[in-house]
């Protein structure tokens, strides 16, 4: 209980978290940020590892000067390539995961493996086909598994590799940026916990309105009764 308490409070002060690693590790942050989201989106049993608010205060950073140097604390221009570069290999380090296991992980139970994931993302993955690929880019655990499925399904790498590099440069470029442009507004900087709750909200809508979404339809009446 401790441990997840202490994880949900690294979360909801990463700005002060992430300030703390620049200062302690200078430009190996670069390289710590870098490992942080290859392994949210290539290995599949940490879904929960910040992805999204990362990127917002990794921007922010990159905005904000270093009092001693004047220099930013951290280089827009290394870091968005660097977490493209992450959120890409990631993802095929996942695919090719996926694709190695074949579909014996839907008809086996494995315990690195959160089976009801699993079987929401299948469910996301048949809705919207290869645009899950990058839709998931933007919903936490769904991008962790979509590319699993994916490598697991009938997608081909040729098919694949398209939507996740678009993915990639999206969800980084995106959420990188905002943090960049918006991040050291006043009312953000004072609000930052709040901004986070925000963006985690944000992140969760779409997976939270399709669960409700399915409770509110009307089940399907079998045959005979």
């Amino acid at each position: 209980m401790e441990l997840i308490k202490h994880f949900f409070d690294i979360v909801l002060h990463l700005d002060v978290q992430l300030k703390l690693l620049v200062n302690e590790y200078g430009s190996l942050t670069y390289l710590i940020l870098f490992l942080i989201i290859f392994t949210e989106t290539g290995v599949i049993i940490f879904p929960f590892l910040p992805g999204d608010s990362l990127l917002f205060v990794a921007g922010t950073l990159a905005a904000q000067p270093n009092l001693e140097t004047g220099e930013p604390l951290l280089n827009i221009l290394i870091l968005i390539p660097l977490l493209m570069a992450a959120a890409f290999l990631g993802d095929n380090l996942n695919y090719f995961v996926g694709d190695y296991l074949g579909p014996k992980v839907f008809r086996e139970n494995y315990k690195f493996l959160n089976r009801k994931y699993l079987d929401q993302t299948q469910a996301f993955y048949a809705k919207h086909g290869g645009k899950t690929i990058i839709m998931a880019r933007f919903v936490p655990i769904v991008r962790t598994f979509a590319p699993f499925v994916a490598g697991v399904g009938t997608m081909t790498y040729r098919f694949f590799i398209s939507y996740s590099i678009a993915g990639a440069a999206l969800w980084v470029i995106s959420l990188t940026l905002a943090g960049y442009f918006f991040g050291n507004i006043e009312w953000v900087q004072k609000n930052f916990t709040m901004v986070i709750y925000g963006i985690i909200l944000l992140s969760i809508l779409p997976p939270l309105w399709s669960f409700i979404k399915g409770k509110l339809s009307p089940q399907p009446v079998a045959e005979g009764q």
